[in-house]
């Protein structure tokens, strides 16, 4: 096997900017697509299925495959599989920007999900052989900053392109940062050569997983339109539960198992990825919320929008700055629940929302929020990464990803139906025609077209006060699991001690390596 010795400086920090670059266009498409889809439905045309699957085919094919791609990864290189899908995200979006139909549009969405489950686990399961342990830490950093600075950003470059460009301009824009992205990666990224090795593939753990988290997915998928308790929903997510069961029985057993559930045995990976978990969960939910808030009741377009949930990356990107010193000096242990703390003040501060504050509240309490979430996201990832073996780094960076992305669904998922909950307890449409109360009910949005079309001012103004006692719920859900995560952290974490003699052994056997 190839031996894993970071590159020579500065060309490390060049490697990390190509790593960054791929994952930045994942973080785009995940978001971009919803700006677009109004626009498709009128000039496609698409229907409301068609349009929810346009956003489920695209979730689908990244779960499914990002658990056995970590292991492809570690049996025929990092590199190479990285690369692969990064080539098929270019040539998905391609496909997109020249489909003509809401079929074709949905097929390119979903094989750009199977360039993305590529790209994620991969070019973090790099991470470690380009930057020694010492490093280690700023690079997770800034690979979080990456994914999550997407998010945001995504909505203000499909808006832009959607107002001098037509609705395909939104794939066709992934495909030159793809390809900068694959010409960098083939010039810094460290050379890697397939592992050796006999042992048969797990076919049947692949199958259980992947049936498993289609199951999971799809019910999630049905449960805004279909409710918690309906038939479809209550079968896919009780499929979920027997098939991922009979996955995790089969991996414990298996002799090559496609996942290493031994992992959790490992204090680090096991609360490591709890945190993260726990965090992306609450992260995912704020970004739900907000960006609706900020669109429906403080009345900005879509471009204004991503601009004014920069906060939150820019509170990221101080709080990468100050692990880098803060997390040696005082430890994981403190550092996270410290972090998480700092979330939970500022979703809990963003819970007392009032329709009448602006949005210099919002901003601040966004900006704490980034805040916490790097504080305790970075050392949390620094802790499992650390846990993982040498050879097996793209296993264990799948099962994490996966882990999170699952997590995110179901926050995704259960935040909305708390959310819808709000909204609808505090909306009161009895004097309304059948069609616009069902609009009314439908969003916040829709309150706003159908008080418009009535003049009907008190109407909007009733939907924005239900819409933020449903943020608040939503905000305060996010901080009573913060302030959990905290205490778990806590609790749970390994201590400094153990870090630092794990941090040592590490340092010691990287110099030997080199030598």
């Amino acid at each position: 096997m190839t031996e894993l010795v970071p590159l020579p400086s500065p060309r490390r920090w060049l490697a990390l900017a190509a790593l960054t670059l791929s994952v930045l266009i994942v973080g785009l498409d995940g978001t971009v697509i919803n700006v677009a889809l109004p626009t498709m439905a009128s000039q496609l045309p698409a229907t409301s299925a068609q349009l929810q699957w346009i956003g489920g085919g695209y979730l689908l094919a990244l779960s499914v495959a990002m658990l056995p791609v970590g292991l492809l990864g570690d049996r025929y290189g990092h590199k190479r599989l990285l690369l692969s899908g990064i080539t098929l995200f270019g040539l998905a979006s391609l496909g997109g920007a020249l489909a003509t139909t809401p079929v074709q549009v949905i097929t390119a969405r979903a094989v750009l999900g199977l360039g993305a489950a590529a790209i994620l686990p991969l070019s973090m399961a790099i991470l470690p052989r380009v930057f020694a342990k010492d490093e280690l830490p700023k690079a997770i950093a800034v690979w979080t900053a990456a994914t999550a600075l997407g998010m945001p950003v995504g909505p203000v470059v499909g808006g832009w392109l959607l107002d001098h460009f037509w609705w395909g301009s939104v794939f066709l824009f992934n495909l030159p940062v793809a390809v900068l992205a694959l010409l960098a990666g083939l010039w810094l990224l460290p050379h890697d050569e397939p592992r050796a090795t006999t042992a048969p593939f797990d076919t049947l753990g692949t199958v259980l997983g992947g049936l498993g988290i289609v199951s999971l997915v799809y019910g999630t998928i049905l449960i805004p339109g279909d409710g918690w308790t309906s038939p479809p929903v209550a079968a896919s997510l009780a499929a979920a539960v027997v098939l991922l069961t009979c996955f995790v029985l089969r991996e414990r057993r298996a002799a090559h198992p496609i996942v290493d559930l031994k992992l959790f045995a490992d204090r680090r990976f096991l609360w490591g990825s709890l945190i993260a978990v726990f965090v992306n969960f609450a992260v995912m939910g704020i970004l739900f919320v907000v960006p609706q808030y900020l669109e429906a009741v403080l009345g900005n377009d879509s471009f204004g929008t991503g601009i004014r949930v920069l906060p939150l990356i820019g509170g990221l990107m101080a709080a990468a700055t100050a692990s880098e010193s803060v997390v040696p000096r005082l430890g994981a242990r403190t550092v996270v629940p410290l972090g998480m703390l700092i979330m939970a003040i500022g979703t809990l501060l963003g819970a007392t929302t009032d329709t009448s504050d602006g949005y210099g509240f919002t901003a601040l309490w966004l900006a704490l929020t980034g805040l916490g979430f790097g504080l305790a996201v970075v050392p949390a990832t620094s802790l499992v990464m650390g846990a993982l073996p040498e050879g097996n780094t793209g296993s264990g960076t799948s099962l994490l990803e996966t882990v999170q992305q699952l997590g995110s669904v179901l926050g995704v998922a259960g935040l909305g139906s708390l959310l819808g909950y709000g909204y609808l307890g505090r909306l009161h449409t009895a004097g309304l025609p059948g069609a616009a109360a069902d609009a009314a009910r439908d969003s916040v949005s829709g309150a706003d077209a159908v008080a418009a079309q009535l003049h009907d001012p008190a109407l909007a103004a009733q939907a924005h006060e239900a819409f933020v006692h449903g943020m608040n719920l939503v905000l305060l859900a996010c901080g009573a699991i913060a302030l959990l995560a905290a205490v778990l952290a806590a609790l749970f974490l390994p201590g400094r001690s153990t870090c630092s003699r794990t941090v040592a052994r590490s340092a010691a056997e990287h110099a030997q390596s080199v030598a």
